[in-house]
């Protein structure tokens, strides 16, 4: 999947010429771009030109589908089926609704809801969501998050030529090995609760 930056943005932003740390600065691209969809619960970029295909299972009686990506920008399909033997069938654009303030799919039936069939792999929608490229904020945060990996500054003790470096923890949260305050407030905007 996408890297949220580029090797290239990232030598920019930090004023870097030299590429003996190339290499270095590649593979943390590659781990923070994955730590921060990890965290997020959301893929940001991934899917908003290529179709999610999502399953969910229905364990109780609802009208809601909750889908995971987010800001869900297209539904492409909504499909249900009354039990695993069965083959899905396309629900009509005008039996479901997209509530985009929590990217939540509603099956209703004219102005009433309608509970969506109860059992494994009930609801299937086919969507696209995300950004077009990464919101400007979130990529500071990634930035960040890089030299924060990039110059050991996750480490509270160093010593560098004889001399020892105190880094205390930047994150307000006690004993944690938590994202600094200044990137996990940036992170939080974006991460599905």
């Amino acid at each position: 999947m996408a890297n949220l930056i580029t090797l290239a943005d990232y030598k920019q932003i930090e004023g870097l010429t030299n590429p003996k740390d190339d290499f270095r600065i590649n593979q943390l691209i590659d781990s923070v771009s994955q730590l921060v969809k990890t965290y997020c619960g959301n893929s940001i970029v991934d899917f908003y030109t290529t179709n999610k295909v999502e399953t969910v299972n229905m364990d109780w009686d609802t009208h809601i589908v909750q889908l995971t990506e987010s800001p869900v920008n297209t539904i492409v399909s909504v499909e249900k089926r009354d039990s695993v033997t069965e083959s899905y069938t396309t629900v009509p654009t005008t039996d479901y609704y997209l509530d985009a303030t929590t990217d939540s799919v509603l099956y209703v039936t004219g102005s009433t809801y309608k509970n969506w069939p109860r059992g494994a792999g009930a609801v299937q929608v086919t969507y696209t969501a995300g950004y077009s490229a990464v919101p400007l904020d979130l990529k500071l945060a990634v930035i960040d998050l890089i030299t924060y990996y990039f110059r050991d500054e996750y480490k509270e003790r160093r010593t560098l030529a004889g001399a020892t470096l105190q880094n205390p923890g930047s994150s307000s949260q006690d004993s944690s090995v938590a994202f600094p305050d200044h990137i996990k407030r940036i992170l939080d905007l974006y991460k599905n609760h």
